[in-house]
């Protein structure tokens, strides 16, 4: 797989714009290696659903603008759809934990949350926000418009929030040495 290839991945999976410095790092090139590999990327998008956006230095994937009707139709039919089952179980999570990352969420479930965080913040009903204990992590909250909604001031008004703090908690106390079993 060449360094095109590796960026259009990257930049497909993380879903964000980088710059080039970063992506220099994290393919562990020079600057000049990834201009040139940005210049056959937007070559072989060419023609495609999907173009090489380039910002202030920053790159990344959207999809052609010739997509923005039917995009806006889609997220038209996503915003007026009530949200699944999936959706409420990650919002209430995210409630609950008083925020919560990804991976925490996806521990939880048990599965994927990705499509349900996208959902979530298209709504307007969480937001990312940076992790206090390590900058690098995206956590999510529930949003002014979201509490409003619920008709509280603050999460601590949840029901029964004490009660499934405190299970929470237990489980986070018990889930390191549960994954050290699997580990030996």
């Amino acid at each position: 797989m060449n360094l095109s290839q590796k960026i259009e991945g990257y930049l497909f999976y993380t879903g964000e714009a980088y710059s080039l410095k970063k992506l220099a790092n994290v393919f562990d090139v020079s600057e000049k290696e990834i201009e040139t590999a940005l210049q056959d990327l937007e070559q072989s998008l060419a023609h495609r659903g999907i173009v090489l956006v380039k910002n202030d230095g920053e790159v990344m994937l959207a999809t052609h603008p010739e997509m923005s009707e039917l995009i806006q139709s889609i997220k038209k039919q996503e915003l007026s759809d009530p949200l699944s089952k999936a959706a409420l179980e990650t919002l209430t999570i995210i409630l609950y934990k008083n925020g919560a990352t990804k991976p925490e969420i996806d521990f939880i479930r048990g599965v994927n949350s990705q499509f349900m965080l996208r959902n979530l913040l298209v709504r307007g009903l969480i937001e990312r926000i940076t992790n206090e204990d390590d900058k690098r992590i995206t956590k999510y909250r529930a949003t002014f418009d979201t509490m409003r909604f619920l008709g509280i001031s603050a999460i601590s008004e949840l029901p029964n929030f004490g009660l499934f703090k405190s299970e929470i908690e237990k489980r986070e106390v018990a889930q390191p040495s549960e994954q050290n079993v699997f580990q030996s």
